[in-house]
Order: C-alpha cells, then sequence, then structure tokens
C-alpha cells in the first residue's frame, strides 16, 4: 500500500500564521514560515520545546526551520537596580550567558554592561552583611568607576536607603546580583531581601 505524502505546506506559523512546510528542528511540533520568526518566539517557544525522538527526525529533513543561535538562549535572573534617577531601587531582569560547562553553575557571566552609559563597569564582592556577618550569599556589585570623574548625578536610590548618612555619595549606576552559593560559581535571584546587607555596606564605605 503507497502512502500520500503529508501536506506539510498548510500549517500556520506559530508567529504570523502564514502558510509553512518549516518547523522547529528541536520539537519538530511548532510551525515558523522563517528562521527569524522562530528566533523572535524562542523566549515564548522553549519553555514548551520537548526534543522530539530520534525516530521522528528522518522525514521531511529538507523542511526544518533553523533552531536559535546559542546566544538567544540566555538565562535570566533577578538583579537590584539603583539609578540615579530613581527615588527607590527596583528588582530587574539580568541575562547572563549559559555556562559551557555544568561546573561554571548558572548564570557564569552576567550582561550588565548596558546598564551602564559608557558600557564599562567594574565589581566588587560583599561578603558580609549586618554587623558583619558573613553573606551565605555574597552580593556582587557592579557600577561605573568614571562616574564622579564626570559628574553623574549623586545616585537617589543609595541615598535614600541610607537616609543620606553614608559617608560617601554613590554616583551612577549600581547593579546587584546574588552568587547563589559561598563558592561564587554562579547567580541566584537577588530581592528586597537584600536591601538591609546593602544598606549597611554603603553607611560602612568610606
Amino acid at each position: 500500500m503507497s502512502m500520500n505524502p503529508i501536506p506539510l505546506i498548510n500549517h500556520p506559523c506559530t508567529l504570523c500564521c502564514r502558510p509553512t512546510s518549516m518547523w522547529c528542528s528541536r520539537c519538530q511540533s511548532a510551525w515558523y514560515c522563517t528562521p527569524e520568526h522562530l528566533n523572535s518566539d524562542w523566549s515564548r517557544h522553549r519553555k514548551e520545546c520537548v526534543p522530539a525522538a530520534p525516530n521522528q527526525s528522518q522525514n521531511y529533513s529538507n523542511m526544518i526551520a533553523t533552531p536559535p543561535p546559542a546566544e538567544q538562549q540566555l538565562i535570566v535572573v533577578s538583579a537590584i537596580l539603583f539609578s540615579p534617577e530613581e527615588e527607590r531601587p527596583r528588582i530587574i531582569t539580568v541575562k547572563c550567558r549559559p555556562p559551557q560547562m555544568p561546573s561554571q553553575g548558572m548564570c557564569p557571566l552576567p550582561l550588565v554592561a548596558g546598564h551602564f552609559a559608557d558600557g564599562q563597569a567594574e565589581s566588587i564582592v560583599l561578603t558580609q552583611g549586618l554587623n558583619g556577618e558573613p553573606l551565605r550569599f555574597p552580593l556582587h556589585l557592579w557600577y561605573s568607576p568614571t562616574a564622579l570623574t564626570r559628574g553623574a548625578p549623586v545616585n537617589r536610590a543609595i541615598y535614600h536607603i541610607t537616609s543620606g548618612a553614608a559617608p560617601k555619595a554613590w554616583a551612577g549606576t549600581v547593579v546587584v546580583l546574588k552568587y547563589n552559593g559561598s563558592r561564587r560559581q554562579g547567580y541566584s535571584d537577588a530581592g528586597s531581601n537584600d536591601l538591609p546587607a546593602l544598606s549597611a555596606y554603603f553607611l560602612a564605605y568610606k
């Protein structure tokens, strides 16, 4: 008994509904009219993209949309942003390059340069909290080393959480990430419960 080929062209693109014959090569269950549309939808689709069984990939091998490049598969963690123009710190998301090896942990390289006007950022690691107690999850502060020298405004969010009592005025943007442990192999989500330790640090910094 001969089998007629399945007419694949009638599947609507997941993003724009245009008829297409290309699918996500990883799961083979989502259809896209161009690789660009798969890339555009990847942040949503990746959560449901389950790799297809090997024996399902032998048919229609010429009708597969290119999977997203590796740099699209970024990890995201929560961080604290102290913006010079805002009265209070706020939680933001920071993208991280995925680890090359499992031993590197989650988020070995946070992409924070975009938060700084000149793209330059230096960092310090805060390992002690209130009363000098060691932090189980050290905090990683990123700041602009040139903020003061180029006359950047005093950071109002830091001024606010220290009630203006800090001996040294911080200028420019500050982004704070939280390590996922004392070995500092990656990051976990930072949140408002990290503010007391940060306030203590800004008050003690001279």
